[in-house]
């Protein structure tokens, strides 16, 4: 064990005033944290969950299994126990991942639904992705597919029912190449009716086309993003009818996609002619697809949801969110947006001139803590505070995960390897800022991603594109029970330090609080203060999170008369351990850091150490108890 003096006071100050000016963010209006319908401020914990796979009993997992041979997760799967257990751990928000109808290669002939076709389809269930029906939800997750939408709405009130706010995905950027709403309300007209096919682009058209050529399906390949694929999936045959051939979702204005790029999706048109030189902008009058989208979004705010989380918004213009988002919240103004968004340049417009209430920071506060949990050796925990900066002003509307269904689990090989690597790296995330926080569905009781499903291959995810079983996941569920019935020893004790960290974001210095960064001379260790600007409002909160994976810290802390003033406890003489984050907090710990116990002087050293891969946080107490 090592022992580092972090803090010189003067330069502490300076320092950490120079790399974390105070948090005055923009805040959302009715955002969560500010609801006037709640008794006190609430810090967002948002509970991601793939229906398809959250509920699923089927442990037969064959690689490219069917519906009947590996099970699917049910919108009824999501029962009364289960969220009991979530608000029990202090959820918020649930998210539920894959709703809407999207292409499948799998037919519902009870709801008149056939097979897509399956050379446009990733895996045999289907990306959800890959919208087919904006205005209807997935036959598979419905118990009978012809009550689909009711079984759905059954699951708004359960959810609602429990005191939990839901979010579903909503899709701007691309549609399947099979889209064709059978569901839309009468009146209503389909994205493509009435496009001139024969443009390449035209304002008012839905989609993208490139005349002249018909679509070609792409051949699989061995590696790329798509492994083992060395052989064609179940049902494709290499042809799809598209003449016009039309843009791919990602932006390939070819009739010839590869493998590697979204080949099953086509792009919308929001009104930039894309292939012209300086991409001009065709906003006035208002593109057909900004109304068709915005009526969507009414669609679902009407049946009750509480929030969209917006798939690669940044590939929409700015423009089209500031319209859209303020007609949804003129008649729905406690609705939640969040951007799944990679361009820190366009943070700030997204938030101020979009109107978005939270943004993804996957490539600032992830991008760091990530090669920590790894060990990398170049990994460093300044790198935290220097990313911050991208979000200066607007820390409060960044959405902070270390697994969503994008991302490898913790426990993957591809990853930390050991899902116990998650608890500095999860602390962090969650104590850094007053803005949301996201827990994956498992990820809390360590699972691995492991399993060749089908269409992801072995990637360290849960796939997002076959019918599959999660084994951690099951384990909770304990057939249904979800009472962790399943689980051994180790998972029960992960799960306790997510069930006592989420709780602990509640306490008002993490609610609203505002941060103090404590520059570490030691790359393993990060440290910070949160704080509420008045007296009365709670108490300081120090956060020290080590890193490494192998090594005990001693971690020398000094607070001065100055320091103390900032964090608004002139008279503080003592800091008492409130949570120790491993492995199960002991309620009864409640010791004097301090050597000898006695009332040191206000520049007293003292020391804490930190055992390696853990994280400790304390209350600062106001006088001497």
């Amino acid at each position: 064990m090592k022992t580092w003096n972090v803090l010189a006071v003067t330069a502490a100050l300076l320092l950490a005033s120079a790399c974390n000016p105070a948090q005055k963010e923009i805040t959302p209006p009715d955002s969560p944290a500010t609801d006037s319908t709640m008794a006190t401020p609430q810090k967002p914990v948002i509970y991601q969950l793939m229906v398809r796979l959250f509920g699923n009993t089927n442990t037969t997992r064959k690689t490219w299994g069917s519906l009947e041979e590996n099970g699917v997760g049910k919108f009824s799967g999501i029962n009364d126990a289960s969220l009991d257990a979530l608000t029990g751990m202090g959820i918020t928000h649930v998210w539920y991942t894959g709703v809407l109808e999207h292409a499948t290669a799998t037919a519902f002939p009870t709801a008149g639904l056939q097979a897509d076709d399956a050379d446009v389809v990733k895996g045999l269930l289907g990306s959800p992705y890959a919208i087919k029906d904006y205005y209807d939800v997935a036959p598979a997750l419905a118990d009978d597919p012809t009550k689909r939408v009711a079984e759905f709405e059954a699951l708004l009130a359960r959810t609602h029912a429990h005191g939990l706010k839901a979010i579903i995905d909503f899709v701007p950027n691309h549609v399947a190449r099979s889209y064709h709403s059978d569901a839309k309300p009468a009146g209503v007209q389909d994205l493509g009716e009435g496009d001139d096919t024969q443009a390449a682009f035209a304002p008012n058209n839905n989609f993208y086309y490139l005349p002249g050529k018909s679509f070609v399906v792409p051949l699989p390949k061995a590696g790329g993003n798509t492994p083992p694929r060395k052989e064609k999936a179940p049902g494709e045959d290499g042809k799809f009818a598209e003449n016009p051939a039309k843009a791919t979702g990602n932006n390939v204005f070819s009739e010839k996609p590869s493998i590697d790029d979204w080949f099953e999706t086509v792009k919308l048109n929001y009104g930039i002619d894309m292939q012209a030189p300086d991409q001009p902008k065709h906003f006035e009058p208002v593109p057909s697809t900004w109304t068709k989208m915005t009526d969507i979004l009414l669609y679902w705010a009407s049946k009750g949801v509480d929030g969209f989380r917006c798939d690669m918004a940044e590939m929409v213009p700015v423009e089209f969110w500031h319209y859209g988002i303020q007609k949804v919240k003129e008649k729905y103004p406690k609705v939640i947006f969040i951007a799944e968004i990679y361009n820190p340049a366009i943070y700030h417009d997204y938030v101020a001139t979009g109107g978005f209430d939270y943004l993804y920071d996957k490539v600032g506060v992830y991008d760091r803590i990530r090669p920590l949990m790894e060990g990398k050796a170049d990994a460093k925990v300044e790198g935290i505070t220097e990313v911050l900066a991208q979000s200066e002003g607007i820390d409060g509307n960044m959405l902070r995960f270390l697994e969503n269904h994008d991302e490898q689990r913790i426990a993957s090989k591809g990853f930390a390897g050991d899902p116990w690597a998650a608890v500095p790296g999860m602390t962090v995330t969650t104590l850094l800022g007053t803005g949301p926080v996201l827990v994956y569905f498992a990820q809390e009781v360590g699972e691995k991603g492991e399993g060749v499903e089908g269409f992801g291959g072995e990637d360290g995810r849960s796939t997002i594109f076959d019918y599959w079983g999660v084994p951690a996941q099951q384990a909770w569920m304990n057939g249904g029970k979800f009472d962790g019935g399943g689980l051994d020893a180790d998972q029960k004790a992960l799960r306790a330090f997510y069930v006592q960290l989420l709780k602990l974001a509640q306490d008002p210095a993490f609610v609203s609080g505002e941060r103090l960064i404590l520059p570490t001379v030691n790359p393993h260790i990060f440290a910070f203060l949160r704080y509420t600007e008045e007296e009365g409002k709670g108490s300081p909160m120090l956060v020290v999170a080590n890193f490494s994976r192998t090594e005990d810290i001693e971690v020398v802390l000094s607070f001065s008369p100055e320091l103390l003033e900032k964090v608004h406890r002139k008279d503080a003489k003592i800091l008492t351990l409130v949570e120790e984050l491993f492995p199960v907090p002991d309620p009864a710990a409640n010791e004097t850091l301090f050597e000898d116990g006695a009332d040191k002087s206000k520049n007293g050293d003292f020391k804490i150490k930190v055992p390696a891969n853990r994280a400790k946080v304390m209350r600062m107490i106001d006088g001497f108890n």
